[in-house]
């Protein structure tokens, strides 16, 4: 069984106590805030779709205009913490965030739209590899799994609070277009003022202009495990870009509700189940738990076309727990297996790879079915993803291993 992630890679050596406990919460909190931030405009598209005429495709391209955005910072800034530190790093990522909820408060079309999310996928990016590091870098020894299992289920948590945060304010309070926004600026405000008083983990290393070329990294150990960490990858991290792309609209049409607290529900329903499934994986080696999550996920997403067919918001919700729970299961496990080994320097750049993989995979399909939805119904659409799930748990099924 793989090596934990707080085991194969230890911090480097910084201050001990409060200031070191400081650290590591102020970079897990930064990281949830983060992505609740990503996920506060999703609640606002049907409004969005009736005050600036958005269509599903449309919505769909300011999906693929974030994960442009986070493939941005993945390939050029996936090194960048190592070059000036974590603390500035993380600091840049929560600069863009709050630049992002900035530009979103004047939507009147695509254009802003897709712009803001451009800058929140540039922040989202970034907090993948510098945010992510900073934890790995500030854990404590124990639990050995504590590591693995924030760095991957923060942004789950991050983006089921900001879409339940944002769907009850667009629902209750007046101006939500413009409170949301607000709301996440000032958190993430805050957390930039908890970073700038933690300690530092990564002394500066020459060579950052040279680091901001393309570049991401495998290490030896990863490179066998990473095909099949593809496909996982990619069909699970494709269901959240359905349901931010789709959700708002399926929750309208299909399932007969205009409720925002509805839409968030929906949304989270994927994403807050993650977190049941990270520590179920600890349980199993993670050629097994990555065959048992896939196998399982497979089943759920062809659960959520029957949903969709028949209007079941209860149904939809019920699959969309059990589908994100697998997520988190696969993910964490995967993560896991992949950073097994990994040197500190080795961190942030192999960090960036595995997001890298994940946001490629999930903006290929978001913008193939933005495309498609212009001649495809969602039922037809839902369909396309649960084929994605089964492929995906096939090859899982015949090519998972385990590290060595």
């Amino acid at each position: 069984m793989a090596t934990p992630l707080r085991e194969a890679v230890a911090p480097a050596p910084i201050e001990t106590g409060t200031r070191r406990r400081l650290a590591f919460a102020a970079a897990s909190g930064s990281l949830v805030a983060a992505f609740a931030a990503s996920a506060s405009p999703i609640p606002l598209y049907n409004l969005y779709r009736d005050t600036a005429a958005l269509t599903p495709a449309d919505l769909s391209l300011t999906v693929v205009s974030y994960f442009v955005g986070t493939l941005t910072a993945l390939l050029c800034l996936g090194r960048i913490s190592n070059h000036v530190g974590r603390r500035p790093a993380g600091l840049a990522t929560l600069l863009l965030l709050v630049a992002g909820s900035l530009v979103l408060l004047n939507v009147t079309g695509v254009l802003p739209l897709a712009g803001g999310r451009f800058l929140m996928g540039l922040g989202c990016g970034l907090a993948s590899s510098a945010l992510m590091a900073y934890v790995a870098d500030t854990a404590p020894a124990d639990p050995p799994w504590l590591a693995s299992a924030v760095v991957s289920q923060s942004p789950m948590l991050g983006l089921t609070i900001g879409s339940l945060v944002s769907g009850v304010v667009v629902e209750y309070v007046p101006a939500p277009q413009v409170v949301v926004y607000l709301v996440m600026a000032a958190a993430l405000l805050a957390c930039c003022a908890l970073i700038w008083a933690s300690p530092e983990t990564r002394s500066p290393e020459p060579g950052l202009r040279g680091s901001l070329r393309p570049h991401v990294g495998l290490t030896a150990q990863a490179r066998p495990l990473m095909p099949v960490a593809a496909w996982i990858f990619t069909s699970t991290w494709a269901m959240g870009g359905f349901y931010q792309a789709f959700g708002p609209t399926i929750t309208q049409e299909r399932l007969h509700t205009d409720n925002a607290v509805v839409v968030a529900l929906v949304f989270s329903a994927y994403m807050a189940s993650s977190l049941a499934g990270a520590p179920i994986a600890g349980r199993y080696s993670p050629a097994t738990a990555q065959r048992l999550a896939m196998g399982v996920f497979a089943l759920a997403v062809p659960g959520l076309l029957v949903a969709t067919m028949t209007g079941s918001v209860a149904a939809f919700i019920g699959f969309s727990m059990v589908a994100g729970a697998c997520q988190g299961m696969a993910m964490a496990v995967t993560l896991r297996a992949l950073m097994h080994g990994a040197t500190p320097a080795e961190r942030a750049p192999l960090l960036a790879a595995i997001y890298l993989c994940s946001y490629a995979g999930a903006m290929v399909a978001a913008l193939t079915a933005g495309q498609r939805s212009r001649v495809l119904s969602l039922v037809e659409l839902t369909a396309i993803y649960g084929v994605l799930a089964i492929v995906a748990a096939v090859v899982t099924a015949t090519r998972a291993r385990n590290p060595v």
